[in-house]
């Protein structure tokens, strides 16, 4: 089935006369037991598994390319951090982990702490410089145990040529965990770029409506599935049956919403750079990977099947300040740091401290919803001029 269909019509309940359309939330904390030679599913208890947790856990799976989802489905975890700090957590004590130098903040304040504890080392690379990056990896002893990427990244919007540095540093003998929740699986499958292991924030573009907090992790080998399972299991970060079954309800309609919200980025793109080659609108650059000047275009367009991602950054010309204005002054644009809702959010990266300071004082980042492209545009054109104006 194309993505389209598979998002409708996959984990539903079977279709027999008077069921439910949809699968029922299952509230409960523990499961009737069985005799220890019974055959069939194994429940348990309900820090294991629930029900409720199927349906969005083998549609992430398929999504992502998972050769049998119902065998191997997604790992539902608690928010994106917990799924990150699972993948992080498959590297052995001492490990060595090789990073971008810009990715979700979050991600990157997790491998500052366990780096501070001693529980891993972390390297910082550039993703667009690939022979960096696997210099990283190699190293000079023992290569890195994980070499972790996003593209595009957070919030630079840097392109990594994922199969590349995948196929290298599996070489090398380094696992490969890609942060895919920019793009989406229904834009890039990293697992079928040799990828071991996908993370997603489930609060971003999989659920879609900014109502909840999930994470997931994704792979199609069976032991680091093993592994992924028992962390969630023994650490407790797992999910709840209501923020489940509102990310597969979100999920339904997430190649509508992404389909608007990336066709509204781009026209957004085009304008904003037009307006700044022509002296128009007080902006000193514009990044978005669908735009022929991006550094990375032609990977994106290669490697980046279904668009460009929803996301796009703006520098203003006077730094912090103007920024800062900028979002003073809009009224249909949402001020708030997270992304991938049907809204349009705006905000300034580097009013936080973790943010490194290759990010640009004066960088916005927008998250592009699918709300009219005439207003978007308008409210930020205002937003832009009021700002000089101050």
């Amino acid at each position: 089935m194309h993505p389209e269909t598979l998002l409708v019509s996959a984990s539903r309940p079977a279709r027999e006369v008077d069921a439910p359309v949809n699968d029922p939330v299952h509230f409960t904390s523990t499961f009737v037991g069985w005799e220890p030679d019974a055959a069939g599913p194994r429940r348990l208890y309900g820090r294991m598994s629930n029900p409720t947790w199927d349906g969005p856990e083998q549609l992430l799976a398929a999504l992502e390319g998972v050769e049998d989802p119902a065998e191997r489905p997604a790992l539902l975890f608690s928010s994106g951090m917990a799924a990150i700090s699972a993948a992080l957590h498959l590297a052995p004590n001492g490990g060595r982990i090789v990073a971008p130098q810009h990715a979700y903040q979050g991600g990157l304040s997790l491998l500052d702490s366990l780096q501070q504890t001693g529980r891993l080392a972390v390297e910082r690379v550039d993703v667009t410089d690939a022979e960096a990056v696997l210099r990283a990896v190699r190293g000079t002893g023992d290569p890195a145990s994980i070499l972790w990427l996003e593209s595009p990244t957070n919030p630079m919007l840097e392109v990594a040529d994922l199969a590349a540095l995948t196929e290298a540093a599996n070489a090398a003998g380094a696992l490969v965990v890609v942060d895919n929740t920019f793009a989406t699986p229904l834009v890039q499958r990293p697992l079928e770029l040799g990828a071991d292991v996908v993370v997603h924030s489930v609060t971003k573009y999989l659920a879609g409506h900014s109502d909840v907090v999930l994470g997931a992790a994704v792979t199609d080998d069976a032991g680091l599935h093993r592994q992924l399972h028992a962390h969630r299991t023994l650490h407790g970060a797992i999910a709840g049956p209501m923020e489940a079954f509102l990310a597969l309800r979100g999920m339904r309609t997430l190649a509508l919403r992404l389909e608007r919200s990336q066709a509204n980025a781009a026209e957004l793109a085009r304008r904003i750079d037009a307006a700044r080659r022509e002296g128009t609108l007080p902006v000193a650059a514009v990044t978005y990977p669908g735009l022929p000047d991006h550094p990375q275009h032609a990977l994106a367009a290669a490697q980046m099947q279904g668009g460009f991602g929803s996301v796009l950054t703006l520098v203003m010309e006077g730094g912090a300040a103007a920024a800062d204005a900028v979002v003073q002054n809009l009224r249909h644009w949402v001020p708030a740091t997270s992304l991938g809702g049907v809204e349009s959010l705006v905000e300034r990266r580097r009013r936080f401290d973790g943010e490194p300071d290759t990010v640009p004082a004066g960088l916005l980042r927008l998250s592009v919803g699918i709300e009219h492209v005439d207003d978007l545009w308008d409210d930020l054109q205002a937003g832009m001029r009021a700002a000089a104006v101050g």
